[in-house]
């Protein structure tokens, strides 16, 4: 470990080999054999979780903690804590409360006092490890203190929004200035919900105070960096704009264009190991895999290698011990690199072809984990809010990518980014929380449509077999008379051909058949044990 080796990467230089900084975040409490509430709320445990970190993966950099509440709970928002996850925001403060009502932090706010002991005691033990010190950005912090409203604020009153996010970028200087003060090298701002915003959104609300930020820890003589995670990718150049020394992005940005657009504007660039599929639930040789792509894109000048995110709470130990024998060793690298070549990955693909065929509509959230993942939180909060409205029509559903089983449905439907809404198999929003009346309207356009579906392959008939005798005339006048009153559209045929009242097996007339025709199949090859199913229903 090397954090020599760090500060040449931050200053986009040439290294001898690639910066390794892995996000140990509540994934240190379970080295440690503690929940994460556990974990986060002590000082003390906090920095016994980071020194095991560092004793076996063997970091450059390392955070000391991977919370992006704190703020916001020292704010008064209330939370809502997770044993294997970061807590959750489940109470926006300013809900009940102005922004004139709330006071700036300071060093007894909230749990930063055991953040800040920390940073001291692994300051005095750890000294050749860079520690990060994360900070919340303005635009996640007024999301959590305001909540999704934010949204529709930024077209209603914009100037409030930019009110609220001044306000969050003096919260975020302090916190800097705290972490610094306690020994902090590097200071990181956080900010996932960028990921939601366009680029002239993101230039017009967060770049001013972004900007203000990174020129405000310049000033202290200490590295900066700008992360972000989700599909953030049409907001790098705008990213590199604000003048941070380092941008950091996960799995759903290509790390060769992050390179190519950081290197353009003379800032290094960190990422992007997958963190479930590969760190979670592969094998050492699927990190080592994912390693060695992730330096050969990255190169020797200028990268850091990183997960995509803070590391899940249950990441195998091991995989992480490879990935950094792989970094502090160029012969293992060499090894790892035939393995790819000759190594192709193939996961089976469950059939999703007839998913959403079902009476009601589904809703399906393919998400890292809305308990410990902001844009995850925020997307099924928008899912969950609007469901009651459909009255039982809709079921929802949250698969987190945490789990295997989650995965293969992510890949049976086509998944790319995460978090994603699927309605009834279909990707209808990707990566950005959509407006109560979007969601609305894209549910409602499902069902209006399986309700016209549901027309098409139940089209009914009523055959009247019926001459010209009496009892048949009157038969046939009844008929259109119960037609008229229902409005029914029910096509009705009548027949007078003896002939085919003989292939009806009528003897005697005036009879009426109903006939109901469903469709079963189409454009898919039914199997045989399917058809079977279909002749005993006709008997």
């Amino acid at each position: 470990m090397s954090k020599k080796i760090l500060f040449e990467a931050l200053q986009g230089k040439k290294t001898e080999r690639p910066a390794w900084v892995p996000f140990v975040g509540c994934h240190g409490g379970a080295l440690i054999e503690q929940d994460a509430e556990t974990y986060l709320k002590s000082g003390e445990l906090m920095a016994q979780g980071v020194k095991e970190g560092i004793k076996r993966y063997n970091p450059d950099g390392i955070p000391v903690t991977f919370d992006l509440q704190i703020e916001a709970e020292a704010l008064g928002c209330e939370l809502q804590w997770a044993k294997e996850n970061p807590p959750a925001v489940v109470k926006h403060v300013l809900n009940g409360k102005s922004l004139n009502d709330l006071n700036m932090i300071d060093e007894n706010s909230g749990r930063i006092p055991e953040v800040l002991k920390a940073i001291r005691i692994l300051k005095q033990d750890m000294k050749d490890v860079a520690l990060y010190g994360l900070v919340t950005g303005p635009f996640t912090l007024a999301l959590h203190l305001k909540g999704t409203d934010i949204f529709m604020d930024m077209f209603d009153q914009p100037d409030k929004v930019k009110e609220l996010m001044a306000f969050s970028n003096k919260i975020a200087k302090q916190m800097a200035r705290m972490y610094i003060k306690a020994g902090c090298e590097v200071i990181a701002m956080v900010d996932p919900m960028t990921s939601q915003i366009s680029p002239e959104a993101f230039r017009e609300f967060v770049t001013p105070f972004a900007t203000n930020f990174f020129n405000d820890v310049r000033n202290q003589n200490i590295f900066s960096s700008f992360f972000v995670c989700g599909h953030a990718q049409r907001n790098i150049e705008a990213m590199c704009e604000t003048k941070p020394d380092n941008v950091s992005i996960d799995e759903n940005i290509p790390l060769d264009y992050v390179k190519r657009v950081c290197q353009d504007h003379h800032i290094s660039f960190g990422g992007n190991l997958q963190l479930t599929v590969v760190l979670l639930m592969g094998k050492e040789d699927d990190a080592k895999r994912n390693a060695v792509e992730c330096m050969d894109i990255g190169g020797d000048t200028g990268f850091i290698l990183a997960p995509g995110c803070d590391l899940p709470y249950a990441v195998p130990p091991q995989n992480l011990i490879a990935v950094s024998e792989l970094v502090h060793d160029s012969y293992k690298r060499d090894v790892a690199r035939e393995l790819l070549e000759k190594t192709e990955e193939v996961m089976d693909r469950i059939n999703l072809a007839d998913y959403g065929q079902a009476e009601k509509v589904i809703v399906d959230v393919i998400t890292l984990d809305s308990e410990g993942c902001a844009p995850c939180q925020y997307m099924v909060e928008a899912v969950k809010s609007i469901v009651p409205l459909f009255n039982g029509l809709v079921i929802w559903r949250e698969h987190k990518i945490k789990e295997k089983e989650s995965v293969e449905f992510m890949t049976g439907l086509m998944v790319r980014n995460i978090p994603t809404i699927c309605i009834d198999g279909k990707i209808k929003f990707v990566s950005t929380i959509p407006s109560r009346d979007e969601l609305i309207k894209a549910i409602q356009d499902r069902i209006n449509e399986k309700f016209f579906l549901k027309l098409r392959q139940h089209r009914s008939q009523l055959l009247v077999l019926a001459a010209d005798d009496e009892k048949s005339v009157q038969t046939w006048e009844n008929i259109q008379q119960a037609v008229k009153e229902l409005g029914s559209t029910v096509e009705v045929i009548r027949m007078k051909d003896p002939k085919q009242f003989e292939r009806y097996g009528v003897a005697s007339t005036p009879a009426i058949i109903t006939v109901r025709e469903q469709v079963k199949s189409a454009g898919r090859l039914p199997t045989v044990e399917v058809i079977k199913e279909w002749l005993k229903d006709l008997g």
